[in-house]
C-alpha cells in the first residue's frame, strides 16, 4: 500500500486503515512529521515491496563469498573506488528521500557527538571528522569510511579523556543544547530523474556487499559492528539527560555480542532510524529548555 505524498487531506476508513497513515499519526515515535512522512514515502515504494525480497538473499549470498574471497585477498583494498561507486549509484537510481537521509546521517551523527562533548565541561579529545555534507558528491572522499572511523574513535578518546581526569558521564545542571540543529539541513542538488526510484532499505542491502568488496575484510568487520555502538552512544546521552528514553529508541544492542555480518544491511537501517528518532529527540528536548527559559524570563520581567 502506497503511502500518500500529503496526509493532510487523508481519510482514514476504519474497515481498511491505512498502515502508513497509523504510523504517521502515532507522535510518541520521536520523528518530525516531515521526516516521517518522507520515510514512509519511501518505505512505501514499489521496490522495496517487490524488488527487496529479491536483492536481500542475494546480497546476503554475495557476503558469503566475498568472506571467503577476502580469506585469499584479505589485504586488498580499494576505498577510493568505493566511494565514487557508492556516490554514481545514490545519484543515478537512488530515490530523492533516502539521499536525503544519508545526508542528513552525517550531519544527525556529528551533532549528537558534538552535544555529548557540550555536556562534559573540560574534555577535550583530538580533532574527529564532523561531518556535515550538502551534497552527494561530497561523499567521494571517503565519507563512509571516514565516519566508522570517527565514531570508534569518538568513543575511546571520550573514554581515555574521562580516565585521565578521573570523572565519569553525569548530568550537568543546565544542558547545552547549542550543537543540536532545529530546523532542515541545508542539502541541495538531489536528482529527482525517473531512475531515482530505489528505496532506502534496497539501496542500502546492495551497497554493503560491494562495501565489503572495495575494503579490507578487517574494515568491513569493523564498519559492521560499529552499528551495535548505537547503544553506547544512547547510554552516554542517557546519562546526560537523566533519562532512559534514548537507551528504548535503540535496537543495534550489545557491543560485547558482535553479530554476523550477514545482517548488516538491515542493521544499517536500524542505525539510521535511531539516529534521527535520538537527534529529534535532543531537538525536542531543546524547545521545551527554550520554552522554559523564555516563561523564566517573562515571569522575572513581570516580578521586576
Amino acid at each position: 500500500m502506497k503511502a500518500p505524498s500529503d496526509w493532510s487531506n487523508w481519510q482514514d476508513n476504519p474497515d481498511d486503515p491505512n498502515p502508513w497513515y497509523t504510523l504517521y499519526v502515532d507522535t510518541l515515535t520521536p520523528l518530525s512529521p516531515e521526516v516521517k512522512q518522507a520515510w514512509l514515502i519511501d518505505s512505501s515504494r514499489k521496490s522495496r515491496q517487490y524488488l527487496l525480497p529479491i536483492v536481500r538473499p542475494l546480497a546476503r549470498a554475495m557476503i558469503i563469498f566475498n568472506q571467503l574471497l577476502k580469506t585469499l585477498l584479505p589485504q586488498w583494498r580499494q576505498s577510493v573506488a568505493l566511494h565514487k561507486t557508492i556516490v554514481w549509484g545514490l545519484k543515478n537510481f537512488v530515490s530523492p528521500q533516502a539521499n536525503t537521509f544519508i545526508l542528513r546521517h552525517f550531519t544527525l551523527g556529528s551533532e549528537i557527538q558534538r552535544f555529548i562533548l557540550d555536556n562534559l565541561p573540560g574534555i577535550e579529545i583530538p580533532p574527529l571528522h564532523f561531518m556535515r555534507f550538502q551534497t552527494l558528491d561530497e561523499l567521494s572522499d571517503e565519507a563512509f569510511l571516514k565516519h566508522d572511523l570517527n565514531l570508534f574513535n569518538f568513543i575511546t578518546q571520550l573514554n581515555l579523556a574521562l580516565k585521565v581526569q578521573g570523572r565519569e558521564i553525569i548530568a550537568p545542571k543546565r544542558l547545552n543544547f547549542s550543537a543540536i540543529t532545529e530546523g532542515a539541513f541545508p542539502i541541495r542538488e538531489i536528482p529527482t530523474t525517473a531512475f531515482n526510484k530505489l528505496d532506502i532499505q534496497t539501496a542500502i542491502e546492495l551497497y554493503t556487499p560491494i562495501f565489503q568488496l572495495f575494503l579490507t575484510d578487517n574494515d568491513f568487520w569493523r564498519s559492521v559492528n560499529s552499528l551495535q555502538l548505537d547503544e553506547t552512544m544512547a547510554l552516554y546521552v542517557g546519562k546526560i539527560l537523566n533519562d532512559p528514553l534514548p537507551v528504548m529508541l535503540v535496537n543495534n544492542r550489545h557491543p560485547l555480542v558482535p553479530h554476523s555480518t550477514l545482517k548488516a544491511g538491515f542493521r544499517l537501517v536500524l542505525h539510521g532510524l535511531a539516529t534521527e528518532m535520538l537527534h529529534r529527540y535532543l531537538v525536542l528536548l531543546k524547545q521545551k529548555q527554550a520554552s522554559s527559559l523564555s516563561l523564566e524570563e517573562d515571569i522575572a520581567g513581570v516580578k521586576g
